[in-house]
């Protein structure tokens, strides 16, 4: 299987916020958000592996910012690392500016996501070679991540997840 980069799963969603999706303090409702951010990772996910692909988890979402009812909403979405079948999405949210058309980071998730056959049953994904720093730094995390979730999950133990240990030994 051809090693991917993360560049070739980016998935970038624009779209305006209208004032049945916003609360009553005329802000995006946060399960809307979130629900953008999944389709997105969805379409990363699948992008990379080029098969059907369903959501496993959502590992992490900050919620720095409201986003005001009017704004141009951007997702970004890309596999920030593959393992067997499972690959990791990191989302970035911005709003623009409506005078200066200058981006505001105002959320970002990381969603878990699974390639599946047409039955339902976990197939092996391509492997990620991270160009950028930022998609180096992500790519490590993820290791880090996937470890910290499965000896939470009892899946693992402490004394095996290696990536955890070595951030509290250095």
């Amino acid at each position: 299987m051809k090693t991917k980069t993360p560049k070739e799963s980016l998935t970038v969603l624009t779209d305006l916020v209208l004032p049945g999706e916003t609360n009553p303090l005329d802000n995006l409702f946060g399960g809307e958000l979130l629900a953008r951010m999944d389709r997105a990772s969805s379409i990363a996910a699948r992008r990379h592996c080029k098969r059907i692909v369903v959501t496993a988890a959502v590992n992490h979402v900050a919620f720095t910012k409201a986003v005001p009812v009017g704004s141009v909403l951007t997702i970004e979405a890309k596999v920030s690392r593959a393992f067997n079948s499972s690959m990791e999405i990191f989302v970035d949210v911005w709003i623009e500016d409506r005078e200066s058309g200058d981006k505001t980071k105002v959320n970002e998730g990381i969603y878990t996501f699974v390639a599946v056959n047409e039955t339902g049953t976990p197939v092996n994904v391509p492997s990620i070679s991270p160009e950028t720093e930022i998609e180096k730094e992500r790519f490590i995390g993820a290791l880090r991540r996937k470890q910290l979730s499965l000896v939470l999950a009892k899946k693992m133990r402490p004394s095996d997840a290696t990536e955890l240990k070595a951030l509290f030994n250095d």
